[in-house]
């Protein structure tokens, strides 16, 4: 499948906003943090789940997507945010806990909702899986168009609802796709140490449903693989399970001492970070270094008003606390 020139620059450009973003708010999480640590303090309380190094995962599928497509995502969810069309500023406000956040600062960054492009995301390994499957449905039942995307980490493919959910889709035949992103680590815990398979693709066997693989965090064969996929269900083919092997740059949340890491991998991971290599790529593609710059100069300045947003939005009053609360 050859990838459009616009796109390219579209996935580079959402994948450098992603990471400035990212760069940014990691800044901020640690302002009030120190010289103890204590995640409660500071203008953005609680954890965070940077996606550094991930960001070929959400570029590379959400390509295909368009705003009646629906994306469930992981408690990592950012680059997929973004690159599903999420508002940055109302993202932005809701990761301070802002009133003018997605969800009114209720959230937080583990749970954004921008029911605008179908977008949703959960603290809870594999939650957003049948709910994918709910909303594949849904399309399918009222003929409507439109598919669902559920992105997973490596380490929910141990859970029940993986196994509940693939099975459900494929008797069902719906158009869903399972994208599982294979960052090698759930947590503190490698895959080879949880997981009785070397790749998760292969266990779409079991549900007679396609089973794809992405070597080396490539942007490109990502783009090509969902793109297979995603037609293939929009075409009434039923579902998919693709698993891509990416790169968590940052450790598992901020204040991760990544002292599982075994010697040498931090290192190692930062000479394979997919943006330069992306942007060499381009270069060498005939796209001018003053083109990408203007790109990037765009992306942060996007970054920047979407920060002064959030600093400046004012926090829900305390009389709000239990509206939306449901007992």
């Amino acid at each position: 499948m050859t990838v459009p020139d616009e796109t390219k620059l579209w996935m580079y450009q959402t994948m450098f906003l992603s990471r400035r973003f990212e760069e940014t708010v990691e800044k901020i999480y640690l302002e009030g943090k120190t010289p103890a640590f204590n995640m409660a303090n500071g203008p953005i309380p609680g954890e965070m789940h940077l996606s550094n190094g991930q960001e070929p995962v959400a570029v590379g599928v959400c390509a295909h997507l368009n705003a009646e497509d629906v994306v469930t995502a992981t408690h990592r969810p950012h680059h997929q945010a973004i690159a599903k069309g999420v508002d940055l500023k109302r993202m932005a406000a809701e990761i301070f806990g802002k009133s003018t956040g997605l969800s009114g600062g209720r959230g937080g960054h583990m749970h954004l909702f921008d029911p605008a492009v179908n977008f949703a995301c959960s603290g809870i390994i594999a939650q957003g899986m049948g709910p994918a499957c709910g909303a594949a449905l849904s399309r399918k039942m009222q003929n409507k168009p439109g598919v669902a995307v559920s992105f997973i980490g490596e380490g929910a493919v141990n859970q029940g609802a993986f196994h509940e959910s693939l099975n459900l889709a494929a008797v069902w035949g719906l158009p869903v796709i399972f994208v599982v992103e294979d960052n090698a680590w759930g947590i503190s815990v490698s895959k080879q140490d949880s997981t009785a398979v070397a790749r998760n693709d292969v266990r779409a066997a079991a549900y007679d449903i396609p089973g794809y693989y992405v070597e080396n965090n490539d942007p490109i064969a990502i783009y090509d693989i969902a793109g297979e996929a995603i037609a293939r269900a929009r075409a009434g083919g039923g579902p998919s399970l693709i698993e891509i092997e990416t790169f968590r740059l940052a450790g598992h949340f901020m204040g991760d001492a990544e002292a599982y890491r075994p010697e040498g991998e931090k290192e190692s991971l930062g000479l394979r970070d997919p943006i330069p290599a992306f942007r060499a790529l381009l270069q060498k593609e005939g796209v001018t270094s003053a083109q990408l710059d203007s790109m990037e100069k765009a992306a942060e300045a996007e970054v920047a008003e979407a920060i002064t947003f959030a600093r400046d939005s004012d926090y829900a009053p305390v009389e709000d606390a239990l509206t939306h609360v449901f007992a």
